[in-house]
């Protein structure tokens, strides 16, 4: 039988290394997709999910093991990315004016990659709380009720965001095929 992630955090919160490392090992990927659905980038989401385990150990100290180890671990994660966000808009502010250098090299894209494009543009516009409750309904396939917990709001929130992210989706593509 497997052991219980619960079980396997306390063990590494109190520095037991075999217990951390099939955390790891068992948490990887799912840290890796919700990065990558958060970030919408590929490289970033591998930065970020690098920096997550590195810092993992420090976390569990922390942990209180009052939530499943899968919602805290969520959390741990949407909190790093959205400090990577606030980098790359701080970055983003500082090098103003590579913007037009960016369009253009954006502009000589496959048509694969401008769909691509497209749908990280529209979920950049949806503003973090939409994002985030996609990246957890739809790309992590949590139920609402889990998303609620981790995103620590109401069942109905997270349905309402549903609901607003795919109007927006619509009235977002509406417009532009105008």
């Amino acid at each position: 039988m497997e052991t219980p992630d619960e079980t396997l955090a306390l063990a590494a919160a109190g520095g037991d290394r075999a217990a951390f490392a099939a955390l790891v090992t068992r948490h990887y990927d799912r840290i890796h997709a919700l990065a990558w659905r958060l970030t919408g980038s590929a490289a970033d989401a591998q930065d970020l999910t690098q920096d997550i385990c590195a810092a993992l150990p420090a976390k569990l100290a922390g942990w209180r093991a009052e939530a499943r180890f899968t919602t805290w671990l969520y959390r741990v994660v949407m909190n790093a990315a959205h400090d990577l966000r606030r980098r790359q808009m701080t970055r983003s502010r500082a090098a103003d004016g590579w913007g037009d250098w960016e369009i253009a090299r954006q502009d000589e894209a496959s048509t694969e990659r401008e769909a691509r494009l497209w749908l990280e543009d529209a979920m950049a516009r949806l503003g973090p709380d939409l994002r985030d409750t996609v990246a957890l309904v739809l790309g992590e396939e949590l139920t609402q009720a889990e998303a609620a917990k981790v995103l620590g709001v109401s069942e109905g929130t997270v349905a309402w965001r549903m609901s607003e992210v795919k109007k927006r989706l619509r009235r977002m593509a509406q417009e532009e095929a105008q």
